[in-house]
């Protein structure tokens, strides 16, 4: 019987979880490495998905300051017009400017969360999912590790002064302490805060916690052994009439401010088993589950909260796509929509309706209208229209959104490798994030026209290295986390402009390994040689892996002799005729070929 109810709320469009959402979820603040788009990228990927519409999804309200003082004291949130202070909880400096911004911000994330528990309490008992939140470290009279408010406790506090009384349970599985959370009730058995972390940021006594420091290193088996051994006895002994949930993403392997191992599949499993544990087999105890992402650093941190939405959602593992392809499916109608009509204007044809991606007649004309003799990169984009499709597709926007308010773009011509697209983080330039060279080459391929990248630089200035964040050969600033967008546009100017393919010569081992995914080399024998290095330094991270090989730790059995890398052409194709030529059977064949007579090993000690 409840398997069928469970069929007819779905058939009837009750969803299993709501979701709460801001557009203003964006923005961030500069120099901290959360990526901006990460509730956009999670809400994209169930609504494309179809596992939501848009009628599931909430809009929430900042929070008020008669809900902030519930946990906060009143001399704390005076100090915060001080930057000084925002400076000492983000640990970088914040501008007077981006004062109100920070506050706003994090107070619409606290909104969200007593928004979610509202939906959460509703209609005998809920999930409900909040974006933007997790901001465990503030606490009453202070703020730390990014965290200006406490959206958990603001939220508990304010069911409290509005008659909820049921016990409250806390799961913390961020990677860092719930300290903040921890230090709100110190003095209330009603809430009890489970926080499972790599290392306690106090000792802070409190009358219904649990705390959990597991060190560094943690793997998959050690993490999940704990949580199993800690969570069941925490619910049996409290009975909560409400669960909240820090789904924290910064356990994750690839996190660049983490310092454990856990895999995807681990993550997910955490999380099945945590609401398994909290609503029973098939959904049966229906306690009222409100989740909140917590941290999660880097451009992959979206993709563990959405892989979880999506089996809540589903009962299925659904796995999101990269970031390239997530951008090519973004970008292809809008490339072709401002071809379309900037061709048809040329033509006099240009009718119809506009859409959401459409072009005003303003820009049309200043595509097809350029000055005479104007330049033009790759012989068809003159700047402002470059600009007005870089605004199209959302770079800069993306931009805007990591604390870059006046992105300024500039294209220099005359160079004698190609055109040079620069783009800086204020008006003044002194602020380089993006530099790309390229030019159309008809020689690199006998007998094909493809887009040549000379050069391509992408930088955040404000940003710092930190945790896994080490610096790559060549590395002045981390990178913008853009890599895939950017490879998807190159990729989309070259469908458009009927070229074979984009092409690049990768000067460092570790620039070929982030784009081996989607390119290969031109030549079977080069590939193959990638192919032995990578799985040489199989171990090793990509900046480590880069200095073993220049440091001549690859060696070649039996000989021993030191394996260096060897710049190469490495293609993204485009045209048929070009994935023929480095997909088809010929190239199968001599790669196969050339694999078989590769033998590397690593030597030394790795790290």
């Amino acid at each position: 019987m409840r398997r069928i109810l469970q069929r007819v709320r779905t058939a009837l469009g009750r969803p299993k979880a709501v979701f709460v959402y801001h557009v203003s979820y964006a923005r961030t603040v500069s120099g901290v490495p959360i990526d901006p788009a990460r509730a956009d990228e999670i809400l994209a990927f169930l609504l494309e998905q179809r596992l939501i519409r848009e009628r599931d999804v909430s809009r929430p309200i900042p929070a008020s300051l008669e809900n902030l003082l519930r946990v906060h004291t009143p001399a704390y949130l005076e100090s915060l017009s001080d930057p000084a202070t925002l400076t000492g909880i983000f640990g970088l400096p914040v501008r007077p400017e981006e004062v109100q911004d920070i506050i706003d911000l994090q107070r619409l994330s606290v909104g969200g969360t007593i928004q979610a528990t509202r939906l959460a309490l509703r209609g005998g008992g809920r999930i409900a999912v909040n974006l933007k939140g997790g901001l465990h470290h503030a606490a009453p009279a202070r703020g730390a590790g990014f965290c200006v408010f406490n959206d958990v406790a603001v939220a508990i506090q304010r069911l409290r002064a509005r008659g909820f009384a049921d016990p409250v349970l806390v799961i913390d599985l961020d990677l860092h302490d719930g300290n903040g959370t921890r230090a709100a009730f110190a003095s209330d058995p009603t809430v009890h805060t489970l926080s499972i972390h790599n290392r306690a940021w106090d000792d802070v006594p409190a009358v219904a916690a649990t705390s959990l420091a597991l060190g560094e290193g943690v793997s998959d088996a050690a993490y999940l052994a704990a949580l199993r051994d800690a969570l069941p006895p925490v619910l049996r002994a409290r009975q909560p009439g409400l669960v909240v949930y820090v789904a924290g993403c910064d356990p994750a392997a690839d996190d660049q401010l983490g310092d454990w191992r856990i895999t995807p599949s681990g993550m997910l499993e955490r999380d099945r088993f945590v609401v398994e544990q909290v609503r029973g087999p098939d959904d049966r105890r229906r306690t009222p589950l409100v989740i909140v992402p917590g941290g999660g650093y880097g451009p992959n941190a979206w993709r563990y909260s959405a892989r979880f939405f999506a089996w809540l959602l589903s009962g299925r593992v659904i796995e999101p796509p990269d970031d390239m392809e997530r951008a090519l499916t973004r970008f292809r109608p809008i490339a072709a929509q401002f071809a379309e009509r900037a061709f048809a204007y040329h033509d006099g044809t240009a009718a119809g309706a506009e859409t959401e991606w459409s072009l005003t007649e303003t820009d049309v004309t200043a595509l097809a209208h350029g000055a005479a003799g104007e330049p033009r990169v790759l012989e068809h984009y003159s700047r402002h229209p470059l600009e007005l499709l870089l605004e199209r597709l959302g770079f800069l926007k993306r931009l805007r959104d990591l604390g870059f308010r006046h992105p300024m773009l500039d294209v220099e011509f005359g160079h004698a490798l190609g055109e040079t697209i620069r783009v800086y983080g204020d008006a003044e330039r002194r602020e380089l994030l993006v530099e790309l060279r390229l030019n159309r080459n008809r020689r690199v391929i006998p007998g094909m026209d493809v887009l040549y990248v000379e050069w391509l630089l992408l930088q955040n200035p404000r940003a710092k290295f930190s945790g896994r964040l080490a610096p790559l050969p060549g590395q002045e600033h981390p990178g913008l986390g853009m890599l895939g967008q950017v490879a998807a546009w190159l990729q989309v100017m070259s469908e458009s402009l009927g070229l074979d393919g984009v092409v690049f010569v990768p000067a460092h081992y570790y620039t070929a390994a982030l784009g081996q995914h989607r390119l290969r080399f031109l030549e079977p024998e080069d590939q193959a040689r990638f192919e032995g290095l990578r799985e040489a330094v199989s171990g090793l991270n990509l900046a480590d892996a880069d200095r073993a090989i220049e440091a001549g730790r690859v060696v070649t059995e039996p000989t021993g002799e030191p394996v260096r890398w060897r710049p190469a052409p490495m293609v993204l194709a485009v045209s048929d005729r070009l994935k023929a030529l480095v997909q088809g059977p010929s190239y199968a064949g001599l790669l196969e070929r050339a694999r078989g007579a590769q033998r590397l090993r690593l030597q030394g000690e790795t790290t």
